[in-house]
């Protein structure tokens, strides 16, 4: 593992986003909008896509972007900017979710996609078929997929978004969430078989309750 890491640059950022932190490490705000305004919509869909309303996908945004200029004065670039604003903003759904009076008690359990002998963390699979985009879908599919997933628990809901919907490679995933990439994969591969399991019934042609 170590040797991979020594083969990828320290740098991730874009040369252009380079002179933008410059920019704004050197005391100039205005940088911080050019380098910053570019992920709004990603940042504003995932908050949105994680906490189900746009009033709360707001929030999600503007304490995302609060948070990113306060820690940028001391950003490196050692990570792509696009996923050091998805960590920053998949702590702050955590934290609004654990704050919400609607948060509910107890999510449901995937345990019945565990395969024989895998715990919860420990199935290391290599599913690469990922769930096909809402809006390639027709309107009324689409919206049974974004319901599929939006009845996932989070800490499996922000994986399947991380990776199946922003495209982001596992490794990636990873690296946001601070896991294993074989914990990725396990949570991963448990979504995408709840999500399937709730769109099959309108996949095979029966109505859907």
């Amino acid at each position: 593992m170590a040797e991979n890491e020594s083969n990828e640059p320290s740098d991730r950022l874009l040369p252009e986003e380079r002179a933008l932190l410059e920019r704004y490490q050197a005391g100039d705000d205005s940088a911080f909008e050019e380098l910053i305004l570019p992920f709004e919509t990603a940042i504003f869909n995932f908050g949105l896509r994680m906490c189900g309303n746009r009033e709360d996908a707001q929030d999600v945004l503007q304490e995302t972007f609060i948070n990113a200029m306060r820690y940028l004065k001391g950003f490196r670039g050692e990570a792509k900017l696009r996923n050091w604003l998805f960590r920053i903003a998949s702590s702050v759904c955590q934290k609004k979710h654990r704050r919400s009076k609607f948060a509910p008690e107890k999510e449901i359990s995937l345990t019945q996609f565990y395969d024989d002998g895998d715990g919860p963390e420990e199935l290391d699979v290599a599913d690469e078929r990922r769930l096909p985009d809402a809006e390639v879908l027709g309107s009324e599919l689409g919206q049974r997929l974004n319901e599929a997933i939006e009845g996932l628990p989070k800490k499996y809901r922000v994986v399947l978004i991380l990776r199946d919907i922003e495209g982001l490679s596992a490794k990636e995933v990873a690296e946001i969430l601070d896991m294993s990439v074989p914990a990725v994969k396990s949570r991963l591969h448990r979504a995408r078989l709840f999500v399937r399991q709730q769109l099959q019934p309108y996949l095979s042609g029966r109505p859907v309750s």
